[in-house]
């Protein structure tokens, strides 16, 4: 069908623009940016296009002045088929997904089994295409259950379509066996996506290290131990010449190893999570587990230098980090209870305080939100230039709410801004010029 969406502000995070315009829609590519002027009847019949056809039916779509911008691309999503299908399922997670303009997510393999091999990856991946109305692109594990000791068949994932490859918030260690597995990823041209952690300073931290975490009598770790654990990759990745992403980068004081090896040349990337944007180490204070993320909640000062690294560049894509956890391992002590929040449905509203902060403005984050995302895959969406998919999100970035988690579509309600008064909305999101979520 033909789509035209009209009175639309457009977010191009590619041209880095922010206008009103209309956008056109055919066959699930965008075909074309119009001015705000467009006349509907008048560029359907320059175009051959039949409003009334029962074959080619075209929609006009009214935004009212609201924001059209390319979905969001999500990397680093734990979906627990299989294993823990309790906690979030494909078709839940797509449901959360397409509720909060999230139009591709890139899912993680700390599943029970570990997504390990070309078996277990068929499987999910069927059923992701089966349940989830969003798109889907699964990572596989870099070793053998994520143990660290023996690599994956790298190359046999990528033939079964591990878009990436990642131990996740396991550490390898073993320097040898991860300057093997990097060699090899490069060898297939594989990205490699890990966790800078020293692993032995942060195993057991619920905090960040410093007087607060001290006087809450929480186990914490210092900022270096990001630091160190990036200081360690790099030095591998100059060995190696992999392609390689930091998943999350939260602290100021790692920011400046990631600047040197850019200017050097490697090829790295590095993210970081919605959360380590918008909260801070403070959010703990009463005890509340839904703010134990990994790694934990950093200060004020890292938020903000964290935050002006998305805005310069230095930080490539921003991620929900979407991790469902049920009633039983969040209503535990602080320092026992599992980490990781749900973030898939909250990510934009959340990317909304960065804007209405002025930290960020609506190009920019959607460049970390969706662009980047997109260069970091070879994915041609991401985008609002003619021939990208029509992977779409209208949003009212001004729309207040108070957030209810009984209300999300995950089946786990874990996300740390229940009862937080928000402010920006999705309306609709297109996947493929097909509407998957329309706001009542």
């Amino acid at each position: 069908m033909t789509l035209l969406f009209i009175n639309a502000r457009l977010i191009d995070p590619e041209a880095g623009t922010d206008s009103l315009g209309a956008l056109l829609v055919q066959e699930g590519k965008i075909v074309e940016l119009l001015p705000e002027s467009t006349d509907p009847a008048q560029l359907f019949r320059e175009r051959n296009i039949d409003a009334d056809s029962s074959v080619d039916r075209a929609e006009i779509i009214d935004c009212a002045g609201k924001c059209l911008a390319p979905g969001i691309i999500d990397i680093g999503v734990k979906v627990c088929e299989p294993g823990e299908r309790h906690k979030e399922s494909y078709k839940t997670a797509g449901l959360a997904a397409a509720a909060g303009g999230v139009t591709t997510i890139v899912t993680r393999p700390d599943t029970t089994p570990t997504i390990d091999s070309p078996e277990i990856l068929e499987f999910v991946t069927r059923r992701a295409q089966a349940d989830a109305p969003v798109h889907v692109l699964p990572m596989a594990a870099l070793t053998k259950g994520r143990e660290g000791r023996e690599m994956t068949e790298i190359g046999f994932l990528m033939d079964a379509g591990a878009v990436a490859f990642s131990d996740c918030d396991h550490v390898v260690s073993n320097t040898k066996v991860f300057s093997r597995a990097l060699t090899y990823a490069r060898s297939c041209g594989a990205l490699v996506i890990a966790h800078p952690q020293e692993p032995i300073l942060s195993a057991g931290a619920a905090a960040t290290s410093g007087k607060f975490a001290a006087l809450r009598g929480l186990p914490a770790v210092s900022p270096m131990a990001e630091r160190m654990g990036l200081d360690r990759d790099i030095a591998l990745l100059e060995m190696t010449g992999a392609k390689y992403h930091a998943d999350q980068i939260t602290t100021a004081r790692a920011l400046p190893a990631l600047e040197r090896a850019k200017a050097n040349g490697l090829d790295i990337t590095a993210g970081t999570s919605i959360h380590h944007l918008t909260l801070n180490e403070l959010d703990v204070a009463d005890y509340r587990t839904f703010f134990k993320v990994k790694p934990p909640l950093r200060s004020e000062d890292d938020r903000l230098a964290v935050a002006e690294a998305v805005r310069s560049g230095l930080i490539d894509p921003i991620s929900s980090m979407h991790t469902p956890q049920d009633e039983e391992s969040k209503r535990l002590p602080f320092e026992e209870a599992a980490a990781g929040a749900v973030a898939l449905e909250t990510l934009l509203p959340a990317a909304m305080r960065l804007y209405h902060a002025e930290l960020l403005d609506l190009p920019t984050l959607f460049r970390a939100l969706s662009l980047n995302p997109a260069k970091l895959l070879g994915l041609a969406a991401g985008r609002l230039s003619a021939g990208a998919p029509a992977d779409l999100v209208l949003f009212d970035p001004d729309m207040p709410f108070v957030m209810d988690r009984f209300q999300l579509k995950s089946k786990s309600q874990n996300t740390p801004y229940d009862g937080a008064r928000m402010q920006g909305r999705v309306l609709a999101t297109y996947v493929t010029g097909a509407p998957v979520f329309r706001r009542d």
